[in-house]
Formats: structure tokens, sequence, C-alpha cells
């Protein structure tokens, strides 16, 4: 028999709820880990299989971004779903700012940005470029995510960075059906930016001639 003296003995007590407590700790970032990747491939079945094991719905990769963030940016509406329904941070922004609700408007889909304003999502933060989910939404003309975003509260004739508008946005990127739908509600087309141009200006210097001439005041 080999003898342990009794301080011996009092170290390994001590000793192994911290090497648990270490290996916990291991098994809590691979699992993290896992869920990432599996949220980046779009694997919903796994992605409920990972947080009924325990790992952390608001996980993030080197970028920032959460599965939240990257079901959003793609479009994936049945992760989404799953991801809100474990209490996923809707405000949780990525290294650049970027959050849920400017991937949703980015990625053109006015259902999942239903989704995340319904679940609390704010419509003021800006990311490192100074831009918000409804410059997002008029730049890349998604007219129905910017009608959310005026229902939630969006000024239709917001001064942004540069004294810039929404119109102004939805001019440079020739989108001519989310100007009409800004002007519908409201939009001031006679607005200047910070160099002195309209809405109608910035169209016929990105040569959208139609819509300049539809700007024009």
């Amino acid at each position: 028999m080999i003898f342990v003296s009794a301080r011996f003995a009092l170290a390994l007590c001590l000793a192994a709820p911290c090497a648990l407590h270490a290996q916990k700790g291991a098994d809590n970032i691979n699992i993290n880990g896992q869920l990432v990747l599996a949220a980046r491939a779009g694997l919903v079945p796994r992605v409920t299989q990972l947080l009924a094991e325990g790992a952390e719905v608001n996980s993030r990769d080197r970028n920032g971004d959460s599965p939240l963030n990257m079901a959003a940016a793609k479009g994936n509406r049945e992760l989404v779903d799953l991801l809100l329904r474990n209490k996923a941070d809707v405000q949780l922004a990525n290294l650049s700012g970027v959050t849920p609700l400017m991937g949703a408007a980015y990625a053109r889909n006015p259902e999942i940005l239903r989704k995340l304003l319904s679940s609390g999502a704010r419509i003021e933060p800006m990311d490192r470029v100074k831009k918000n989910a409804a410059i997002y939404a008029a730049g890349q003309g998604c007219a129905p995510c910017l009608e959310e975003l005026l229902r939630a509260g969006t000024p239709v004739n917001a001064r942004l960075d540069h004294q810039l508008t929404l119109l102004m946005w939805a001019a440079g990127y020739g989108q001519e059906a989310t100007a009409r739908m800004l002007l519908d509600r409201g939009a001031d087309r006679s607005l200047r930016d910070d160099r002195g141009k309209t809405a109608a200006d910035i169209a016929r210097e990105q040569d959208h001639a139609g819509l300049a001439t539809l700007l024009a005041p």
C-alpha cells in the first residue's frame, strides 16, 4: 500500500475541483465553437442540438459575429426563429458594429427584419462606417425593409452622416422604387448634403438619369 500524507491528500482534494472546472471550460469553448460553425453553415438541427447541450447562444467568431448575426445576414429564417426562441441578443454587433438588423436590411429580407424589430432590435445603432439599418435598406433597394424601419420610428428625412438622407442613399444606388416609396412617405427632395448636393444631383452624378428626373425639385 502506498502511504499518502494528510497534507498531500488535502491538496488532491482541492485540486480536483479546479481540474474539473478547467475541463468544463475547455468543453464549453469547444461546444461554443461548434455552435458558431454550425450557424455559419446554416445547420438548424445541429444548432438545436448544441443549444440543448448547453452552448452559449451569443457565442461569437473572430469577427465578432454571433449566430444571429450570421443567420440574419444569410436570410435563414428558420435559424433566426430558433435563436430568438433561445434568447439571442438582437443588439449584439460584430467588431465592425454591424447588428443583425443591419444584416437583414443588407440581405433585403423584410420578414427577418420584422422579426428582429418585434424582438426589440433598435433602429438607431450605426456601424463603423456610420451606416444604420435604414441606410442599408435604402442602398440595397429593399423598400419593404425601409417601410418597416419607418414604421418603427426612423424619420423619413433623417439627416445622417455628411447630412445625407435616405432619399440620397437610394438615389446614389439607382433604387427608383425605393425612392418613389420615400417620396410617397414625405421625403424632401430639396434637402442638400454637406456638399450642397440634392438627391437629384447625386442620381445624376451616378448616371441614373431617369431617377434624377424623378427627383428634380
